[in-house]
């Protein structure tokens, strides 16, 4: 029978920062218990392979922002500092320390001595601040850094070991932005390449290099050798237990548990319902942790007349139900979204009251709005039917059976829901060039700016959506170092986006790894991310 570790409730930082993490593990007769339970001292030693379901086609942590490629590149690249994923506090890292002014518009860091990146270049405050400098330059890959460097001045250079950050505004949750993989630190000869070059190499400083990269094939890394400046909050200093790390891009769902079930890989990722009972009762791990950030839902493009329409996208989000999806499709630990954001990012805020489920009220809406049962169903205005064209990504196996499932719900309320699939490796450009009308995903930050970078209209954009009182708040909460005084501000922010049905709040994600029983010490950090340093496996 399976055996449930018990839930681990992180500590809370402020009321509104609720972080769980959830580790089961299934054990049937002497099958072994959690992971690294009476394993013994850690072995050296070892390759761990490990497979996703795609490939953003790129290898800088600065470009990329799927989960599936992030877990590989996370383990090349160091940060400034890191993220208690228990407290939400930021510990040290490549900086010692760190001290801000008093409205948040300067940082000043103290960085560790004797870093090196790779290619045995020195980690100093020069190469902090060519870092800084290129994200500006950077193309539409690079949103996430250049969201984090909103407002960016420049960086002063004090002594190898000491720098000032600057901002023109107040930049609140620009530190911990230093925590992520989008802010690691990559060597200056990197740093000096261009775009589509660093997506095929990059120099880190990490605990792992790049030992190869072959598109939508594999991402291979090898062990740093005198790897001595982990994180504060890993279980060991020095080098990574593993010899190499191997992540191979599997697709499909059922290929990659079958590769599990065989040990032709330690682990995977992106679980189906499915597979769920089937790998438990074969003695695998699942790891599980809730992502932070913008949960999978629908966002609409607002320069399409569709996308524009206020009774469309409220009669959209009325016609869903949310825990049909969630128990249709997900594991069991997966939630309904409540939020624009996930319900443990800090200044979450309950929005379920609008998020109802009410298949009579969207008829009603859409009738007000002239839009008429049709012959077949579907709706009509003007002699044009209500079809709405979805996107979405292949990058997550829950992705494909819950657009399906959305279409089923939507005809029901006479809404065409037309749903296109699109590479991973496009959704920069599709998004970017608005060739979309409603799209579908996600976006995980630990930080509830990750608003401000998705819907304000002064950055990226990719929705149309017109200036209006949404980019006050979204502004305003960006330069609030109280954190009361910001959790408030973002909660109006997310009563506006879901009262005005900017995005339609569909399913929070939750990682769930499937990992072999002789694998120890997998961790995630506070993005749900995998960190693998003190990782390793035994015989």
């Amino acid at each position: 029978m399976p055996v449930p570790v018990p839930t681990t409730h992180l500590r809370r930082q402020a009321p509104w920062l609720i972080t769980a993490v959830l580790l089961l593990t299934a054990a049937c007769g002497g099958a072994p218990a959690a992971s690294g339970a009476d394993a013994g001292p850690p072995r050296p030693g070892g390759t761990l392979r490990f497979a996703v379901s795609s490939d953003q086609g790129c290898v800088d942590p600065q470009q990329v922002s799927s989960n599936d490629t992030i877990y590989s590149l996370r383990q090349i690249v160091d940060s400034l500092t890191d993220q208690d994923p228990e407290s939400g506090e930021l510990r040290p890292w490549l900086a010692t320390a760190w001290e801000s002014n008093a409205d948040a518009t300067a940082y000043t860091f103290t960085l560790r001595e004797g870093v090196t990146f790779s290619d045995g270049t020195p980690l100093d405050a020069a190469a902090v601040a060519a870092n800084f400098d290129a994200v500006a330059r950077l193309g539409p890959r690079a949103s996430l850094p250049k969201g984090y460097l909103a407002g960016y001045r420049g960086t002063a250079v004090e002594s190898p070991t000491r720098f000032t950050v600057a901002f023109d505004e107040p930049n609140v949750q620009f530190l911990q932005g230093t925590s992520t993989h989008s802010l690691g630190i990559l060597a200056q000869a990197t740093v000096a390449r261009s775009d589509d070059d660093r997506c095929a190499s990059v120099i880190g400083s990490g605990p792992f290099v790049l030992d190869s990269y072959t598109r939508d094939e594999s991402i291979v890394l090898a062990k740093r050798p005198g790897y001595a400046w982990g994180s504060s909050l890993w279980a060991h200093q020095g080098e990574a237990y593993l010899d190499r790390l191997e992540f191979r891009i599997v697709p499909e769902s059922g290929v990659r548990v079958g590769s599990l079930a065989s040990g032709e890989v330690d682990g995977i990722g992106n679980i189906a319902q499915q597979d769920e009972a089937l790998l438990v009762s074969g003695g695998v791990q699942l790891l599980a942790r809730s992502n932070p950030g913008i949960p999978f839902g629908i966002s609409f493009n607002h320069s399409t007349p569709l996308g524009a329409d206020p009774a469309v996208r409220e009669a959209v989000s009325l016609g869903i139900d949310r825990a049909e999806v969630v128990a249709t499709v997900y594991t069991s630990q997966t939630r309904p979204a409540t939020s624009p954001l996930a319900s443990n990012t800090p200044a979450y805020a309950d929005q379920s009251a609008q998020l109802a489920f009410d298949p009579a009220r969207a008829g009603a809406v859409l009738d007000a709005a002239g839009w008429l049962p049709g012959p077949d169903g579907v709706r009509v205005k003007g002699g044009t039917p209500l079809s709405v064209e979805l996107t979405w990504f292949a990058n997550a196996a829950a992705n494909r059976p819950t657009v399906e499932l959305l279409q089923q719900q939507l005809r029901r309320i006479g809404i065409d829901l037309q749903v296109r699939e699109v590479p991973i490796a496009e959704n920069t450009p599709t998004m970017q060039e608005g060739r979309f009308t409603a799209a579908w995903g996600n976006l995980t930050r630990a930080d509830p700016d990750i608003l401000r970078s998705q819907y304000g209209t002064a950055g990226n954009n990719y929705y149309r959506l017109p200036a209006g009182p949404l980019d006050a708040l979204l502004t305003r909460q960006a330069a609030q170092p109280d954190t009361a005084a910001r959790a408030e501000t973002v909660a109006q922010a997310q009563q506006l986006l879901v009262g005005e049905h900017h995005v339609v709040p569909v399913v929070e994600l939750t990682t769930v790894l499937g990992v072999a029983a002789n694998v120890h010490g997998v961790a995630f950090d506070a993005s749900s991310r995998l960190q693998l340093h003190d990782a390793w496996k035994a015989e």
